[in-house]
């Protein structure tokens, strides 16, 4: 009998799990039906969520209700939906520069008031009953930057309560009694799967809620969704996958919410290659939630393993844009062999809505334990200062930047540097492969280091080949338009 028992059980795990597995599939086939179209760039602002939460208050579906107030005074809204007893919170954008779940949350929100997937979507809304806080900070969304008004990170404010928008999370927690909670946020793109190459594209976490780290019903709850969540990626990301340290952290938001009764959730989503924005990852994102509050909804998590979670390789943080490897570089007349790692930091315009690159090396020596998202054997080449262009030119710019004629032609002789005549001070960069300097400007001694702007050439045989302008590899034998090239700088 208990064999028969045993035999059933497992059947019905595998068809519940099979049907989770087949509503991923149509997820993501069919995501570009729902993906929120007046968000698509990561540096969102509060005012753009404004009209689509409005559209949501008048639509029976859902319940949106404001529960806070940011410092300066900009609205928390709570937008609910579904009528089941198993109520699942999800918060997003604690930190103000970590929007890519906040964009999928609204692509959500468009899945669930379609007519797709009926049967799956009648299952999720009438078992669970999803609460959704889309942005939790708001002011530091508007500066894109990861604290609050109050200069704190909220996600440390779990005890004392001095923020707002903490004390918000807090009391929507409480009156809530969440059974589930999906805290997500965005990493550095820096990270990768521990030992491997590939980026931690997304990254999870059951965080600890006491220093043993102990494993309760609760947080082994949170782990089998997220070995279930992994199964998801895999299957979009192979190998792209990394897990968090779980050390307790009493401060924090995750690990006080599972302390107090929430099978709570960590999601940070990282870096994957050629997705600048991460529209890739929000779709990601999307996929993966669904399909984890698909699994809620119908109770097949419940089977899973909690052993596979700690096969999630974890995170580790071995990522540069660029890695040169092998290169021979020059220093008082002897020759050295080096890596590079090259680091593509963005700097904010103003209204921190665009951005340009400032690269630097961030490291330089015997890299072979790290890794690059781009990677160049240099091995036979060796390094070359960089050199001014003869002439100066007149001023060209406008809001946008730089763009000078023939530019190109200058990186065969290995001029990387050009003068120029007028400089608008608001210009920051050049969209030309040179750097602009004013007429008075002088090159300093070229000697690598890290810190310093990774701007110099590469030659074989005696001829140069390659350009490395701020951070981006160049080969001067080809045209610039097929290259992976964003900007260089303006120096005064």
């Amino acid at each position: 009998m208990k064999s028969r028992f045993l035999v059933l059980l497992t059947s019905l795990f595998v068809f519940h799990f099979g049907e989770s597995q087949e509503i991923t599939e149509k997820l993501y086939e069919t995501y570009g039906k729902y993906k929120e179209i007046t968000l698509s760039k990561r540096r969102i602002k509060y005012i753009q969520l404004e009209p689509l939460i409005e559209d949501l208050s008048t639509n029976a579906l859902f319940e949106v209700n404001k529960v806070g107030e940011s410092i300066e005074g900009r609205d928390l809204n709570l937008i609910s939906i579904g009528t089941g007893k198993i109520n699942v919170f999800l918060w997003s954008q604690m930190h103000g520069n970590e929007p890519t779940a906040t964009q999928a949350i609204f692509d959500i929100f468009n899945f669930l008031d379609s007519d797709n997937l009926q049967k799956e979507k009648a299952l999720i809304l009438s078992k669970l009953k999803l609460h959704f806080l889309p942005m939790l900070n708001p002011d530091g969304a508007e500066k894109y930057q990861r604290r609050n008004t109050l200069g704190i990170d909220i996600n440390r404010d779990a005890l004392r309560l001095q923020s707002p928008e903490g004390q918000t999370l807090k009391r929507v927690r409480d009156s809530l009694d969440a059974d589930f909670g999906f805290n997500l946020h965005d990493q550095s793109t820096y990270y990768n799967a521990e030992r491997t190459p590939k980026p931690a594209t997304i990254s999870y976490l059951a965080p600890a809620y006491n220093y043993e780290k102990e494993i309760n019903e609760k947080r082994g709850n949170a782990m089998k969704v997220i070995v279930f969540m992994n199964t998801v990626i895999q299957r979009y990301a192979p190998g792209q996958v990394g897990r968090y340290n779980d050390a307790f952290e009493p401060r924090a938001f995750g690990d006080n919410i599972q302390k107090w009764g929430t099978s709570t959730i960590l999601i940070e989503s990282g870096g994957y290659k050629n997705d600048a924005e991460k529209q890739e990852i929000r779709k990601l994102n999307y996929v993966s939630l669904l399909s984890a509050i698909y699994t809620i909804a119908n109770g097949s998590y419940k089977d899973i393993s909690i052993d596979k979670y700690e096969e999630i390789p974890q995170n580790d943080r071995k990522l540069f844009d660029l890695k040169i490897e092998n290169v021979t570089y020059e220093l008082l007349g002897k020759n050295y062999v080096l890596d590079l790692g090259i680091h593509r930091n963005e700097i904010d315009n103003e209204r921190r809505i665009k951005f340009h690159y400032k690269s630097v090396i961030a490291d330089q020596g015997d890299l072979s334990t790290y890794y690059g998202y781009e990677n160049f054997d240099g091995a036979g080449y060796k390094i070359v200062p960089p050199r001014m262009v003869a002439k100066t030119v007149p001023s060209s710019g406008n809001e946008e930047g730089f763009y000078i004629l023939n530019s190109e032609s200058f990186l065969k002789f290995g001029q990387a540097y050009i003068r120029m005549t007028n400089i608008p001070k608001e210009l920051k960069y050049s969209n030309s492969p040179l750097h602009v300097v004013p007429t008075n400007y002088k090159l300093n001694d070229f000697r690598l280091q890290p810190g310093m702007n990774p701007t110099f050439f590469l030659e074989k045989n005696g001829k140069i080949t390659h350009a490395i302008i701020n951070g981006f590899l160049i080969d001067v034998r080809k045209p610039l338009d097929n290259q992976n090239f964003s900007n260089a700088l303006i120096y005064r």
